[in-house]
């Protein structure tokens, strides 16, 4: 469905290097650089979307090459990737059904050698800007493996994914992960590091340092050149009767930052609204970087929350913001070296992965209207809270997967039955 078009001015376009990694990059931070809104008095959203089959992320590899990853579901799912027009959303390109494995959303990235690589099920690709398919590699387990990060000298690193799924419930203890390493070239597997625990959420790293949120504890692992070295030390995370697992860090200001709570989300039915099943609170966690130390502040306080998703960290502001999706509570902190503080809360049913524009403080999340059967998004100043604009996207029900900044003003939403193209006009 689309609520229409309009031409842009040349100062609207190419504002911004392109999105090429899932948040941006693997530090997870959820921006790029000079990407903008910048939504002014008498400017609105604008929503073109398209339905689709699992749409799991968007990413910009230029002005002109939009990328987009699908797949389908059950143990032998498959994956494909659309070259998208950027504005109307319509498939230019499509790659072949490339081979997958146990469903659980994966991910896509283009690489520096101007490749596009796919993780999904337990088979990573490589395909060329055409999407002819370059290389390909079945992975150790059988098990889906959630998506990868980039090493600054073009490796890859992936995981395996032992959480609860929704045609394959688990249920802890969890079988310990295992980090891969692929060179870029034939997807060869050159290294490999067994985890002491389980790890349910996504890899981040900072050069080459890939952090991983174990289900007890966060790790570090170095790489080398040749393998992984996992660090001696580690941050324990769970003190709390009742408290659950973390999900997807993000690596800023000398901390990761992320968010526990995490089993419950394979009963997502349309919403993560009232399906969590730990009784503590959820908590906002920091793991300071240099030592280690572990910090928890509460979202809400409230019991049965869940989150499959990072939080958004400004570091410009000192301003970190959390949510939960089992409670419906988006909630913003004031940090320093040594505290958070409340600075705003707000009655909003969020799941996704967020964006945010560094320039102008515009944080992005969303809003699952289920009286209306519709998701929203909604920009909000990152400090006040204040609501700056909000669109109905096309899709029906809550995204739990990946957005990202498109270069004219723009951005790209993605849940598992759409892809949606916001705009200011």
């Amino acid at each position: 469905m689309s609520q229409g078009q309009r031409g842009r001015s040349d100062t609207d376009s190419l504002a911004g290097s392109p999105w090429r990694f899932e948040d941006g990059g693997p530090r997870r931070q959820s921006f790029v650089e000079g990407a903008r809104l910048g939504l002014q008095a008498g400017e609105s959203l604008r929503s073109t979307s398209r339905a689709t089959m699992v749409a799991t992320m968007v990413v910009v590899a230029s002005d002109s090459d939009v990328f987009l990853l699908c797949h389908t579901g059950g143990d032998d799912a498959v994956s494909w990737v659309e070259r998208i027009d950027p504005t109307t959303l319509d498939v230019l390109e499509s790659s072949e059904k490339l081979a997958g494995g146990p469903a659980w959303p994966g991910g896509i990235g283009a690489h520096d050698n101007g490749d596009i690589y796919v993780v999904f099920g337990n088979h990573a690709h490589r395909l060329d800007q055409r999407l002819k398919l370059r290389a390909s590699r079945e992975l150790p387990r059988r098990l889906p493996y959630n998506s990868f990060v980039t090493l600054p000298d073009g490796h890859l690193v992936t995981k395996d994914f032992t959480g609860s799924r929704p045609s394959a419930d688990a249920s802890e203890p969890y079988a310990a992960t295992q980090l891969v390493v692929l060179e870029p070239d034939e997807l060869r597997i050159v290294s490999t590091l067994d985890l002491p625990e389980a790890s349910i959420a996504r890899l981040s790293a900072d050069k080459d340092d890939v952090y991983v949120v174990g289900t007890t504890a966060l790790w570090r692992a170095s790489w080398n050149g040749t393998s992984l070295v996992l660090g001696s030390e580690h941050g324990t995370y769970r003190h709390l009767e009742g408290q659950g697992f973390g999900w997807d860090a993000v690596i800023a200001d000398g901390c990761a930052w992320f968010l526990d709570n995490g089993e419950g989300t394979h009963r997502f039915a349309g919403t993560l609204r009232g399906v969590g099943v730990a009784t503590a609170p959820l908590h906002l966690v920091r793991v300071r970087l240099e030592d280690f130390r572990v910090s928890l502040t509460e979202i809400c306080g409230l019991p049965g929350g869940v989150v499959a998703n990072p939080p958004v960290v400004d570091d410009r502001r000192k301003v970190v913001v959390g949510f939960d999706s089992g409670n419906g509570v988006l909630a913003a902190f004031a940090y320093d070296d040594a505290s958070l503080r409340p600075l705003w809360s707000h009655s909003q049913n969020h799941g996704s992965h967020m964006l945010w524009y560094p320039e102008t403080g515009e944080l992005v999340s969303a809003h699952h209207d289920a009286e209306r059967g519709v998701e929203q998004v909604v920009v909000r100043d990152i400090v006040s809270g204040a609501e700056k604009a909000r669109v109905d996207t096309g899709s029906p029900i809550q995204s739990v997967v990946f957005p990202a900044c498109g270069t004219r003003r723009d951005f790209y939403w993605c849940s598992m039955l759409a892809v949606s193209r916001i705009s200011v006009e």
